[in-house]
């Protein structure tokens, strides 16, 4: 995983996220490689991107596939809510960045 958030960061992004829509929708056939190749290309290109669950009512399952998509992805789960995650990975290389977080070194 690429460093840990604090608290007070991951706030800030979910502040950033709010007018943000879902980029990729997870059904019950859960993530699989077209997936989690969608959810790698949108991080590529935003670096702050909201997945919305569809048709998944359990919440174990819920909590399984998102720990397989940080996983897997390589990014920060910064929040859930209801049947969206918001999800962020910097770009690596600080020019590249289009997000600064606070208490980062610009």
């Amino acid at each position: 995983m690429v460093f840990p958030l604090k608290g007070y960061q991951k706030r800030y992004l979910r502040g950033r996220a709010h007018p943000l829509k879902p980029v990729v929708l997870i059904g019950l056939r859960g993530v699989n490689t077209r997936t989690a190749a969608s959810i790698t290309e949108a991080l590529n290109t935003h670096e702050l991107i909201k997945i919305k669950f569809v048709d998944v009512d359990d919440r174990e399952m819920k909590k399984a596939m998102i720990h397989e998509i940080e996983e897997v992805c390589d990014c920060h789960v910064v929040g859930v809510t209801g049947h969206v995650a918001i999800l962020y990975r910097p770009r690596s290389g600080r020019e590249g960045r289009t997000i600064t977080l606070p208490g980062e070194v610009p």
